[in-house]
């Protein structure tokens, strides 16, 4: 009896453990989000602020399901299309997330002018975003395809 009770405790206290990692990883997620401002900013640029709600939700829910998604082993069988939709939803996000951290810290300008090549912002910021393109798609398509 003194056994069980000692493992009852046990997974409490590892249950309160995790939890409580849980919510500083998720705080520090989004004092990390609301920094750098992606979602305001993308409400301002694409003037859809009656959205707000809609914004809220989807990021809501898009947290849970990838919550749900990292703890248990569910496998899904889709076709090609969803996949490929799923990634390109991912890729934006994770291209936002990078240029809001770039932006922020104003990173290309101030090396741009440091260097002295101001007149090809545009087509050096083309190269990053097709070369992270071009990159991405070899990756898929050779190791994770193979």
């Amino acid at each position: 009896m003194h056994t069980t009770m000692l493992t009852i405790l046990t997974h409490l206290l590892e249950a309160l453990i995790g939890f409580s990692a849980g919510l500083a990883v998720g705080a520090g997620y989004v004092a990390f989000i609301t920094i750098l401002g992606i979602v305001p900013r993308l409400i301002q640029l694409s003037k859809t602020e009656m959205f707000l709600p809609i914004y809220t939700a989807c990021i809501l829910v898009g947290s849970l399901f990838g919550t749900y998604l990292s703890f248990t082993s569910v496998v899904w069988n889709n076709s090609v299309f969803f996949i490929a939709i799923w990634g390109l939803l991912q890729g934006i996000f994770n291209g936002m997330l990078a240029a809001a951290l770039a932006e922020v810290l104003n990173v290309f300008p101030i090396l741009y002018k440091r260097i002295g090549i101001e007149k090809y912002l545009l087509w050096l910021l083309m190269a990053i975003v097709f070369g992270k393109i071009a990159g991405s798609l070899f990756q898929w398509l050779y190791f994770v395809k193979h």
